[in-house]
């Protein structure tokens, strides 16, 4: 029978630092669907360093403005690991939270992140697919298992990055610690092994379209729901050893990442079985925040996932008590979510900013409660 479905929220506003946190100065199978969504825009600034395994270009990082403020003001004060009412399955613990029978850190363990002899760790391998969707070749990089077979199958996470960053954004940045905290939990049987996608997200139409502060740049990211959809993902199926259905597939992201995971999520949960957003940016609603107003990509009261369709096995947001990037709007969206009466897990980092700690915390939850529904 399957554990009741959680699922989380927090607001959102566009990364500084796309995929990768402040702490290192700045450091996504699926059925073929034809169908293309249309979306409006919006956007959060970011940038990203490299990998040893990978060689990204180098980025600017925009200086930060002040803190945002969301449209909607948030009806409750939340503690750093509040636990929503309508998740009747969820107690207190000492560890953070539990969720029907998975316990929430409110930080990312140290243990969970550390390099250790006992462990294999997985490969980071970069590769391009042509894109219908923009009529374009891509680039995307692939953590695969360590000992990763072809006679095996493996569930599949697609990881996305926030504003101004690529794929390489969160692999670039090692205080992240995506391989180890991945490696470490599947090594102590907390998680399954996975294969997780880090795809290119701004999906532009033009190669001299690059992201911004308008409407107009931020239009790729609204437009990767259907360059995943339709180009990545069956490109994962046909090449990888990929375990398909929305219980074997999740989607979660950072930042503007954070934003895209909301809206594909909330879109296409026939796809995403699992769906976690770290401080999601501005513009999945309207809003206005230091940077730009954004349209929104769906009215507050429409911020729900279709009707009749199939809940997510879990669904998660987070964001750092300090982040002065995006501010409140990832509590604001888990306001907008509660009154929509959209079952989800919110909670906060103690002290992260729109940073590494932040991401690590909400990729240590995430990996430790996808895949076992």
């Amino acid at each position: 029978m399957r554990k009741k479905r959680v699922a989380l929220l927090a607001g959102a506003m566009l990364l500084l630092v796309a995929g990768c946190g402040k702490e290192s100065d700045n450091q996504e199978s699926a059925k073929d669907n034809s169908e293309t969504v249309v979306t409006q825009v919006a956007a959060t600034p970011e940038a990203e360093p490299t990998t040893a395994e990978v060689t990204p270009e180098p980025t600017l990082t925009p200086t930060p403005e002040p803190t945002p403020t969301p449209t909607s003001t948030p009806t409750t004060e939340l503690t750093p690991t509040a636990i929503p009412a309508e998740n009747e399955n969820m107690e207190d613990t000492q560890g953070g939270i539990e969720v029907n029978g998975f316990s929430i850190e409110a930080e990312c363990p140290v243990e969970a992140y550390v390099t250790r002899s006992d462990v294999k760790y997985g490969t980071v391998k970069h590769e391009t697919y042509h894109s219908e969707t923009t009529g374009m070749e891509r680039g995307f990089n692939i953590l695969l298992p360590a000992d990763y077979s072809e006679e095996k199958k493996y569930p599949v996470v697609y990881l996305l990055h926030g504003i101004f960053g690529d794929e390489y954004s969160f692999m670039g940045d090692s205080n992240n610690h995506i391989k180890e905290i991945t490696a470490n939990l599947a090594a102590d049987g907390q998680a399954k092994e996975m294969i997780v996608v880090m795809p290119n997200m701004y999906a532009a139409w033009d190669e001299s379209q690059k992201p911004g502060f308008t409407q107009e740049a931020v239009a790729p990211y609204d437009n990767f729901i259907n360059d995943l959809v339709n180009d990545l993902m069956p490109y994962i199926e046909s090449n990888y050893s990929v375990l398909t259905g929305r219980e074997n597939t999740a989607i979660a992201g950072f930042s503007m990442g954070g934003r895209e995971t909301l809206f594909i999520g909330l879109s296409r949960p026939d796809l995403f079985g699992y769906i976690g957003a770290i401080a999601p940016a501005p513009g999945v609603t309207p809003a206005k925040d230091w940077a730009m107003t954004h349209v929104g990509q769906m009215a507050e009261e429409d911020m729900h996932f279709p009707e009749g369709s199939e809940l997510p096995y879990v669904f998660m947001i987070c964001c750092g008590t300090k982040d002065g990037v995006v501010g409140k709007f990832p509590e604001s969206y888990h306001n907008i979510l509660t009154n929509n009466g959209v079952e989800h897990t919110w909670f906060e980092v103690p002290g992260a900013d729109h940073d590494s700690k932040a991401i690590r915390t909400g990729w240590y939850n995430f990996v430790s409660t996808f895949f076992k529904n």
